[in-house]
């Protein structure tokens, strides 16, 4: 199970299909590290960096400051069950992130083979802002049940 602080990053995670971006002349735009602008809900820096892998999928590496702790991630972005491993050990928990546009992704969070959310996430026609609509349905995940809005800022 998650500790408190990589519980956060659950929500978080499903802004990885927004950076799947289909053109090459945009192929670079998602490549790089991110920042989570903080909030009372979900305080904290938490940085995400994201890495080509899988042939036109990404690894994205997850960091919550004060916690040494990482949390990755691997998806094809074609909607299959991916795993999310923190310190490389399986969690339980799987994503299933599906590219809708150049811009926008939809994600199916599953915890123990269990759908408990799903994400909408949006990449800016600027390419330096990912916002992140999660609505969590189910507390098996240990999140609380409820909809929440992140927003990643390229760093």
């Amino acid at each position: 199970m998650f500790t408190v602080r990589m519980k956060s990053v659950v929500c978080g995670v499903a802004l990885v299909g927004a950076l799947a971006v289909a053109t090459s002349v945009r192929a670079q735009i998602e490549v790089g590290t991110w920042v989570r602008q903080a909030e009372a809900a979900m305080p904290g820096v938490m940085t995400m960096t994201v890495e080509r892998c899988c042939g036109n999928g990404r690894r994205i590496l997850y960091r919550m400051e004060g916690t040494p702790s990482v949390m990755t991630f691997e998806s094809r972005f074609d909607g299959s069950d991916a795993p999310m491993l923190v310190d490389g050990k399986p969690t339980g928990s799987t994503m299933a992130v599906k590219r809708l546009d150049d811009h926008r992704t939809f994600t199916v969070i599953k915890v123990n083979g269990k759908a408990i959310g799903t994400s909408k996430a949006a990449l800016s026609a600027d390419g330096k802002t990912i916002t992140v609509e999660n609505e969590i349905t189910s507390a098996d995940g240990g999140q609380k049940v409820g909809k929440s809005t992140e927003v990643w800022v390229r760093k």
